[in-house]
């Protein structure tokens, strides 16, 4: 066994002494983390999220972790000669599409995120919105356009969120399990839907009472100007999300994630983060440091601590 040098026996005491006064305060708490589909593109980059959801489990934070599935849901389709279509950044899901979503979401990432939990010692269970009907949805009826008057779109197979049953989740956690939640779920006649896995998270994080909800994105975070990285906002809030949206400064990827950050705050959420899962640690990072690495968003950053506004 090598022995570390003095600077780096320095280092680890430091950070362990940084972060310590993090896991006693998040000790116990509920997180839900959001992953996009992006983020498990391969074993390693599936590995490299999973090891921060272990540590943070065992240092005794209760996380659930949900996730998406566009990108390799995209891909197929396009393997299978199927045209992905998208409006305002959501996905049109007709039959095909739809039970390409079910392949991916339950079939392929929940199973090589799991694999990668039992590499890690991590006591991880699969579950999507229809298992013991944790979330109840309906189909979403064709709705208007923003901004378009008198345009209106059928998603098809998309189904809105009326409930999530918590205590679903509670129990899980309770016998210190780790959920991974595929954003499936299906109607009272049992039609299978395909939820925005943004929704499904803040959803999940309004039902738990969760001290956190983070979005892990291939974004840094938030972006004053989209495609440019150094416009990074570091904290903003409800008003100020607003200001973005009406100032068209969102891109139409982002305006879901808008949609559901503005759900989880005003559910009761006190703190949203939007992160990018490419950053090495990123999710400990914005966890056990106050400078965090992305975009901590609030009902409002006047009750933010002079800390906070530092970050």
């Amino acid at each position: 066994m090598s022995r570390l040098s003095h600077n780096e026996r320095a280092i680890v005491v430091s950070a362990l002494k940084h972060a310590t006064p993090y896991m006693r305060m998040y000790k116990r708490k509920i997180i839900v983390l959001k992953a996009g589909g992006k983020a498990f593109s391969s074993t390693d980059t599936t590995r490299n999220l999973m090891e921060q959801v272990g540590l943070l489990h065992q240092v005794g934070i209760r996380v659930v972790l949900v996730h998406g599935g566009g990108a390799q849901s995209t891909q197929m389709a396009e393997e299978l000669g199927i045209a992905a279509e998208f409006v305002d950044g959501r996905r049109i899901t007709d039959q095909s599409s739809l039970e390409i979503a079910a392949m991916v979401l339950n079939g392929q990432i929940n199973t090589r995120i799991l694999a990668s939990c039992r590499d890690l010692d991590i006591p991880a269970v699969g579950i999507s919105g229809v298992d013991a009907g944790l979330i109840k949805a309906h189909k979403r009826p064709p709705v208007a356009r923003q901004g378009n008057s008198g345009e209106t779109v059928d998603y098809g197979f998309v189904g809105d969120i009326e409930s999530v049953d918590a205590s679903v989740l509670i129990k899980q956690l309770d016998n210190d399990l780790v959920p991974i939640i595929s954003p499936l779920s299906a109607d009272e006649s049992g039609t299978l839907l395909n939820i925005n896995a943004d929704s499904v998270a803040s959803a999940v994080a309004v039902a738990l009472s969760a001290e956190k909800l983070i979005l892990a994105t291939g974004a840094p975070g938030i972006l004053e100007s989209a495609n440019e990285p150094a416009s990074l906002i570091s904290y903003v809030d409800l008003a100020g999300l607003s200001k973005l949206r009406n100032d068209n400064r969102l891109s139409d990827g982002m305006l879901p994630k808008v949609a559901a950050i503005e759900l989880a705050l005003l559910g009761g959420v006190p703190r949203v983060h939007v992160i990018s899962h490419a950053l090495p640690d990123s999710v400990l990072l914005e966890i056990f440091t106050n400078e965090g690495t992305g975009t901590l968003v609030v009902n409002d950053t006047q009750n933010l601590t002079p800390e906070e506004q530092k970050g």
